[in-house]
């Protein structure tokens, strides 16, 4: 139901930092038998009626490509009426909407943004037991006054004060914004998924009281304390302790992350309603009692997304990465894929999305999450077709990069793959082509895509000093990411049966040029996406060259967000498989298990967030929770594991284990479409492996070498 007959309304004066809330009093003399309640925001909101939350959805609306798309929620609110007085209010935040998003860096676009009103619409729609029905709708007879949120916002957290008493109401006053964005909630609800018990209180170094819950979550901190009127609470929020177990959290740049509760007199619980933060550790900078774990609870928030992937193994460490690879996806799903939920950023970012992609759909059921976040990459794509390097498109005066804009042709097609439902690259195929046309258009006479700006390999090891971007040539990167992007794009057509002709013909000429401008590949990356997106002609010399390299670096790889996600792929295809797992199970800097045992709880953005000596690697670019490398969680599904889909959405599955006695057992399972799908493998004592595979679907299982077309059901196999 959405409430175009409603008025949109806003305050009649400034407010400032304060959150204003929305008031209408409502009487009802007869018994109501089923009542709706739908509602949308410029901001984020909160809404009660007689004093009860409505609904569960935290950070409504949710953020979308605002300008085009504005979502509505609809809830049943029957219990919560009652005979007499009744009593609405919504207390609308700066959210997304109003939050000067991206922190470090400032565009005309991000001050317009800023300075936008908030805004409320909404109506309820009420049916009574004799048969009549009532409309009550946001206008002019609504009042607004300030609430005890005395400032919300994105990045710099919330401020609430429990002794504060409005004056008085005031008239509101119409907005003039538009009805025609709204639509019906697409994506999941955020929730409070979980809940996080302190595990410890400390006294740090330099003097410091600081809560660890002993896991980094994306959410906020619950108090529950016994205060008088007057006493504050300011709580810190950090992901790490220095060296020296203090409390750090100069990574988060500008954000300050900060928590403010005023307290009323007596026993009370409060937590932030309109912001959230990363964290795992609290510093109380103000505390008015003796802190106990007890009185301290993390709230985690993520978009309400099914687990379906599970993996274990017999090394213990390897389990912890496992463990923080989902950490971290839970803690960046919160309504657009993050690259981070803690500093000046936590924006949707397409180059981080693009590469955990397929991990993630492995995982958890993100097929309604990442398609209405698709919608909005196609509702921000610009008018050329370029994509902007986030989405919501917040930095639309930046210029794409490739592998970051070519999110809008990999996810669509992933997606697909993973739930089989064509429907995705019918809604996308136009924007999909749309980009890779943008790429032709900026193509030189020669047919490459040279000079533009790009991301490159980021924070790829053989970066030269002082840069971010790895030692990778961007110019190879951009016309191999292209020739990918073609490829998939002929893909999609044929599946929904979309003319491709003109890009089946270019695909050659793309080759060609190519393998003309790059003849010898410089970096592991380029050797990687070389032979990942079938540009090499001779790939089994081209991932030689590769084991060779790592081989002659001491057994490490250099590869950053570009190369890593493939690496150990194109290793296990073309005969190290040896080598793939030992980069997986390698201990040393730089690894997976290098972070788990410097105590990483999620995934970080540096193979050496934390330097071997302890100290940062630097304040700037440094977030612990950063789910790009997690990448490698696909490697473990499908070559470790060997589950593949044979047909799109699992319809039908492949499954061929490639198994290490290093790791004593490993077990994989993914949830479809079309049911369950397991792979277990056990190193037995006297030599070989035992592999139990179940499929609820029709299998093709090849183990050692030997191909079994198999019925569903489970199987028992083994090997020498």
């Amino acid at each position: 139901m959405l409430p175009v007959n409603a008025d949109w309304i806003t305050v009649s004066e400034d407010t400032g930092d304060v959150c204003p809330v929305f008031l209408r009093e409502l009487e009802i003399g007869k018994k109501v038998v089923r009542a709706e309640l739908s509602l949308t925001a410029l901001g984020v909101y909160e809404a009660r009626i007689n004093g009860a939350r409505v609904g569960r959805f935290v950070l409504a609306p949710g953020w979308t490509a605002y300008e085009k798309r504005l979502q509505v929620q609809t809830y049943p609110v029957t219990e919560l009426l009652r005979q007499g007085v009744n009593r609405i209010g919504v207390t609308v935040g700066r959210g997304w909407f109003r939050s000067p998003l991206a922190g470090w860096t400032e565009q005309e676009y991000k001050t317009r943004r800023v300075g936008q009103p908030c805004g409320l619409i909404g109506e309820m729609h009420i049916v009574y037991a004799d048969g009549s029905e009532d409309t009550v709708r946001t206008g002019a007879d609504w009042q607004w006054a300030e609430s005890p949120v005395r400032f919300s916002e994105i990045y710099d957290g919330e401020k609430y004060d429990a002794t504060f008493v409005p004056s008085g109401r005031q008239s509101v006053k119409l907005l003039d914004w538009s009805k025609e964005i709204l639509i019906p909630q697409e994506g999941e609800r955020v929730l409070e998924t979980e809940r996080v018990a302190a595990r410890r209180i400390l006294h740090t170094p330099a003097g410091e009281t600081v809560v660890d819950f002993g896991q980094e979550i994306t959410g906020y901190a619950e108090i529950r304390l016994t205060a008088k009127a007057g006493d504050r609470v300011r709580l810190l929020h950090g992901e790490v302790l220095d060296k020296n177990g203090n409390f750090y959290n100069a990574n988060y740049r500008s954000a300050k992350a900060e928590a403010e509760y005023i307290c009323r007199d007596g026993e009370q619980t409060w937590h932030p309603a309109l912001t959230f933060f990363g964290f795992r550790y609290l510093k109380l900078a103000e505390y008015p009692a003796d802190p106990e774990p007890g009185q301290f609870t993390a709230v985690v928030l993520c978009s309400e997304l099914k687990r379906t992937g599970f993996l274990r193994s017999g090394v213990p460490e390897l389990n912890r990465l496992f463990s923080n690879i989902f950490w971290g996806q839970k803690g960046n799903f919160l309504e657009v894929p993050t690259d981070c939920p803690q500093r000046d950023e936590r924006l949707g970012w397409t180059g981080d999305a693009q590469v955990f992609c397929k991990a993630a759909t492995y995982n958890y059921d993100v097929e309604r999450f990442f398609r209405k976040w698709l919608r909005d990459l196609k509702a921000d794509q610009r008018p050329d077709g370029e994509v902007g390097q986030v989405i919501p498109d917040v930095l639309r005066e930046s210029p794409c990069s490739s592998a970051w804009g070519d999110a809008a042709v990999i996810i669509p097609w992933q997606v697909y793959q993973t739930y089989g439902d064509a429907g995705v690259l019918e809604e996308q195929f136009d924007s999909m082509a749309a980009w890779v046309d943008y790429v032709e258009n900026q193509m030189n006479e020669d047919h490459l895509w040279i000079g533009h700006f790009h991301y490159g390999d980021w924070l790829g090891l053989d970066s030269p000093v002082g840069s971010y971007t790895g030692a990778t040539r961007h110019d190879f990167i951009a016309n191999a990411f292209h020739i990918y992007a073609v490829r998939l794009l002929i893909l999609a057509g044929g599946v929904i049966g979309r003319d491709t002709e003109k890009y089946g013909k270019l695909l050659p000429v793309l080759l060609a040029a190519f393998r003309k401008a790059f003849p010898a590949c410089l970096t592991e990356t380029e050797l990687v996406l070389s032979v990942q997106f079938g540009i090499a002609e001779d790939p089994q010399a081209a991932v030689n060259e590769l084991a060779e390299r790592i081989a002659a670096d001491g057994g490490m790889t250099r590869t950053g967000f570009l190369g890593t996600p493939y690496l150990l792929h194109v290793l296990s295809r073309f005969g190290h498989g040896d080598l793939a797992y030992s980069l997986l199970l390698r201990k040393e800097y730089p690894s997976w298990l290098y972070q788990v045992g410097k105590g990483a709880t999620t995934v970080w953005e540096h193979w050496d967030g934390i330097m071997e000596n302890g100290d940062f690697w630097s304040p700037d670019m440094n977030s612990f929770n950063h789910y790009a490398y997690g990448a490698v969680a696909d490697w473990v599904y499908e070559r470790a594991a060997g589950i593949t889909p044979a047909k799109p959405g699992f319809a039908a599955v492949r499954v061929a284990p490639e198994p290490d006695a290093r790791l004593g057992w490993l077990e994989a399972s993914i949830r479809t479409e079309h049911g369950l799908v397991s792979s277990r493998w056990t190193a037995l004592p006297e030599g070989g492996f035992r592999y139990e595979i179940t499929a609820e679907m029709p299998a093709e299982i090849v183990i050692g070498g030997r191909t079994v077309t198999a019925a569903p059901g489970t199987y028992t196999f083994w090997s020498e």
